[in-house]
């Protein structure tokens, strides 16, 4: 039984119930970035960017967590088979399930494992918090959207967003676990000093094969 149920009815009835195309039309960009068009593009061109820095660990960190985590939302919505609030309606233009959102995951998902490779990056406390409050913000504005255009209920994004972040510390714990069984085979970004005074990304050699290289 959902305890929700009632703030779920009661969102989606109240949204639905003040549609405009205005509001449409704003919701429509705020849901974008959860798109499967939007996501599939930035996946693609960063997949082609760790493939040319031959970032292997980080590509399949990255291929686990993204595509994996959404391929496992599909088996989530074809096993609670739940329907959405609203399948007929001016401003309706999906189909297929509604829990959990697909929207949301996939934002969750990608979002969060590029501020997952980029915080380790950053020094500054201040540039981490706008990194992770940037992050968010993006996440629960598709979120936020995906409820307002009726979509999906409140259950369903909350869902969305629980499962992208324990898929997301599941990949990380697991991808550290790993690294800690095979060392020396892993090449990690590190930030250095540039001569213009900023800094610059360059992959580390691990330094048992440094040594090896040394020693040959």
């Amino acid at each position: 039984m959902n305890p929700l149920a009632g703030p779920d009815t009661q969102a989606a009835t109240w949204f639905h119930q003040h549609l405009t195309q205005t509001f449409v039309t704003i919701l429509r960009a705020l849901s974008e970035p959860g798109s499967s068009e939007c996501i599939g593009i930035l996946l693609f061109a960063i997949v082609l960017f760790f493939i040319w820095k031959r970032w292997w660990p980080s590509l399949l960190t990255l291929v686990v967590a993204v595509p994996g985590g959404m391929l496992l939302n599909e088996m989530v919505k074809l096993l609670v088979h739940r329907h959405r609030p609203y399948v007929d309606g001016a401003f309706v233009d999906w189909s297929g399930y509604s829990f959990a959102s697909g929207h949301t995951i996939g934002a969750t998902l990608l979002y969060g494992q590029l501020a997952l490779f980029i915080l380790p990056l950053i020094k500054r406390r201040d540039r981490r918090a706008l990194v992770i409050a940037t992050t968010t913000v993006l996440i629960l504005s598709v979120g936020f959207s995906r409820i307002a255009l009726g979509a999906h209920y409140l259950t369903d994004v909350l869902a969305a967003i629980f499962f992208g972040s324990f898929w997301l510390m599941f990949c990380l714990i697991t991808g550290r676990l790993m690294r800690r069984r095979s060392p020396g085979s892993v090449v990690t970004p590190e930030l250095v000093p540039a001569s213009s005074g900023g800094v610059i990304l360059v992959p580390v050699e691990p330094v048992a094969d440094r040594r090896q290289s040394i020693s040959g």
